[in-house]
């Protein structure tokens, strides 16, 4: 069976993957979902021609000549008065600015003289003054369907005066860790057996990417068992994981028992490494991604496949994770069968992203995950990547 490439997969992911429901959500509660339309502002941003800084709002014409003082306005607190020459009014940051006057004088430049004002220096026209609507029109796109919502976003829909936006659902996540050998960490190991990293890897990177609490279930190497536990997950979530029981070997039973309760298979093997054994499948609009046992494999599959699947369910606008520019500082061996799928350490040297491969990188080995800024994906080909040259990077 030929290897499927990393790029057909995500042409996979795009045909087969739908959108999940969407609904309306208080923008507050909106955070980490993404838009199933454009957000747009329902006022304009300034609302009104407010003050830049603490000073008294003028007429700039009047150049340095005294000015008595007729009102104050502070933000929320218009002075309600009209400025007309020798006037000014004091003005904090954001209050309105009074009808007549044409610019603020920042207080550094002004000294009291009892009732009035002096100024050291001239204004210019304007000075000082946010004008009505100069950033954003009423009506004006804040924020594409597609777009994720981030803290910032949020504050800049509320500014706008919204208060609610469509989004699509976020996805219910199932997890099922397979293996007789599985024991969690704190138990007592019995010969042959091994603590768990898979459980703990899966539950956090989805908590740690905003998905909340998955469900997560240890199954043994029993195809009866297996299927109990794939059809509750099948029947309850919309990204199913599981770890271990996708390759070749007599208990590797997902295959089978993913095949006999309606999942149909779209690939299986992917011409990456770690991660070959990548398997997935669909079932009424649900995912099933099974992934390989290895713990670095299985964290490979999550910040590529796992990502771009995702992705699709929640409408984004990018159908695969963001790749990312760097230069090698040192010689990485290539796979002229695979693209490799390298944990690298990142840092910046005057803007430049260098890229520098961390060793034990076999599947099995995860002890350098403590230590990996980022995933670099290195394309098949027979000669080493020399230092200096230029390959794409995801976040790990």
């Amino acid at each position: 069976m030929a290897l499927l490439p990393i790029e057909e997969t995500f042409a996979r992911y795009r045909q087969w993957v739908g959108r999940l429901p969407t609904h309306r959500l208080p923008v507050e509660l909106a955070l980490g979902a993404v838009l199933a339309e454009a957000a747009a502002a329902r006022i304009a941003l300034p609302r009104f021609t407010q003050s830049a800084v603490d000073g008294y709002a003028l007429l700039a014409a009047d150049g340095q000549a005294p000015r008595t003082l007729i009102g104050t306005a502070a933000a929320g607190e218009p002075s309600g008065v009209t400025v007309g020459p020798g006037q000014a009014v004091r003005i904090l940051t954001g209050g309105v600015v009074p009808e007549g006057a044409d610019a603020v004088a920042r207080q550094e430049i002004v000294e009291r003289t009892g009732t009035g004002i002096v100024l050291t220096e001239a204004v210019r026209v304007g000075e000082a003054i946010r004008h009505e609507g100069e950033e954003l029109a009423s009506g004006s796109i804040i924020a594409n369907a597609g777009q994720r919502v981030t803290a910032g976003l949020v504050a800049a829909l509320a500014m706008a005066g919204i208060d609610s936006v469509e989004v699509y659902r976020r996805p219910r996540v199932a997890v099922l860790v397979t293996g007789d050998e599985v024991v969690r960490a704190g138990e007592p190991l019995a010969p042959g057996m091994v603590y768990d990293a898979n459980g703990p890897l899966l539950r956090s990177w989805f908590v740690e990417h905003g998905y909340g609490e998955p469900v997560v279930a240890y199954v043994r190497d029993d195809e009866s068992a297996l299927e109990e536990a794939l059809s509750a997950a099948l029947d309850s979530a919309d990204l199913i994981v599981t770890s271990g029981g996708v390759s070749v070997g007599d208990r590797d039973f997902v295959p089978l028992v993913a095949d006999r309760l309606g999942v149909r298979k779209v690939f299986w093997k992917v011409a990456q490494k770690p991660g070959k054994p990548l398997w997935f499948g669909m079932r009424e609009g649900k995912v099933l991604l099974g992934m390989p046992g290895n713990p670095a494999a299985v964290l490979v599959c999550l910040a590529v496949h796992a990502r771009a699947v995702l992705g699709r369910l929640e409408g984004e606008a990018a159908d695969q994770p963001k790749w990312r520019r760097g230069v090698l500082s040192a010689a990485v061996e290539a796979d002229p069968e695979r693209d490799r799928l390298v944990r690298m350490r990142l840092r910046n040297e005057d803007g430049l992203v260098m890229l520098e491969a961390l060793p034990h990188q076999d599947s099995h080995m995860l002890s350098n995950l403590a230590s990996a800024h980022a995933l670099v994906w290195l394309p098949s080909r027979a000669e080493a990547f020399a230092p200096g040259e230029r390959v794409s990077w995801t976040v790990i």
